[in-house]
């Protein structure tokens, strides 16, 4: 777990030395006026916390502070990261709760996010737990794509069952399903398309995989993943929203985290969309994947 810490706030550097760093310095500030009731709230939306979610942030601080009439600036920032905290561990939850003997991991986001990485992040992860790691290149529309899933599966040691470029996606994961039954494999991880999440027909073709998947085996997919780009901001949030409504997404893969200096928007995911960030990719080795730690998120945030 201290391996997940530090890593986690490694990949923190570049927010926690910008936004989070002013308002670090805002709130140790001897006076507390308005004025720095306004000046939280607008570093807040410039760290991609969102308007809605900065205001409500802002607002239970400003009511706690006075409820409990704190004035010692490190109470007053103690009180805060007490809050950024419970906001995550409203919605948070461990990652595929139970045992069976087969889990399927739905995968998706638009391209470009850190998908393809990311899915060899968890197959590295899942495979470091000693779990037998099968993964399915249902991204069938683009040919890169099976190529990249195929050269990130031997990178990792884990076998990728693939058809042909345009082949049926719901094809591939059927037989996927099978291989991973009659090769004992108990952890399946589904790649699938990724072009923008306006395109309606991308949309019912992840309903169809997910779909497929139900039939197949008893309450799959157990997890649907969402890998979100850190560096997109509020792009971000609109995809988890679309995505949520089609596919039911059940958490998210935060990637590039350690490429931004805007951290906030996992308070807006969890506040607004009420999704718990599961994953939090924290550099480019396929090793850079930390268990996400509400705790220790806020911590790498503040922490000098």
């Amino acid at each position: 777990m201290f391996g997940q810490r530090a890593s986690l706030r490694s990949g923190l550097t570049k927010t926690r030395q910008s936004f989070f760093g002013r308002i670090t310095s805002l709130l140790r500030s001897s006076n507390i006026t308005e004025d720095t009731w306004e000046e939280l709230e607008t570093l807040l939306i410039q760290a991609d916390v969102g308007a809605k979610t900065a205001l409500a942030l802002v607002d239970q601080l400003r009511e706690t502070a006075q409820a409990n009439g704190v004035r010692n600036a490190d109470q007053l920032q103690q009180t805060f990261q007490r809050n950024l905290v419970q906001a995550l561990e409203a919605v948070a939850r461990p990652y595929l709760p139970g045992e069976r003997l087969l889990n399927v991991i739905l995968v998706v986001g638009v391209n470009g996010s850190g998908k393809t990485t990311s899915i060899a992040k968890l197959a590295k992860y899942h495979k470091q737990r000693g779990d037998h790691v099968l993964i399915a290149a249902a991204d069938t529309f683009r040919a890169a794509a099976i190529d990249q899933v195929k050269i990130w599966g031997e990178r990792v040691g884990v076998d990728v069952i693939a058809h042909q470029p345009e082949a049926d996606p719901g094809a591939v994961v059927y037989d996927a399903i099978q291989a991973s039954r009659s090769r004992g494999a108990n952890v399946l991880i589904i790649d699938t398309a990724g072009r923008l999440h306006t395109k309606y027909n991308l949309m019912q073709e992840l309903a169809k995989i997910r779909s497929i998947a139900q039939k197949q085996v008893h309450q799959a997919p157990h997890e649907t993943l969402l890998v979100l780009d850190a560096t997109t901001g509020q792009n971000a949030l609109n995809q988890a929203a679309k995505f949520g409504e089609m596919v039911g997404v059940t958490g998210v893969v935060l990637a590039k985290l350690d490429s931004t200096a805007k951290g906030g928007m996992v308070f807006a995911i969890a506040n607004e969309l009420k999704l718990p960030v599961l994953f939090a990719a924290t550099g480019e080795s396929v090793d850079d994947l930390a268990v996400f730690d509400p705790q220790a998120y806020v911590q790498g945030l503040f922490e000098d």
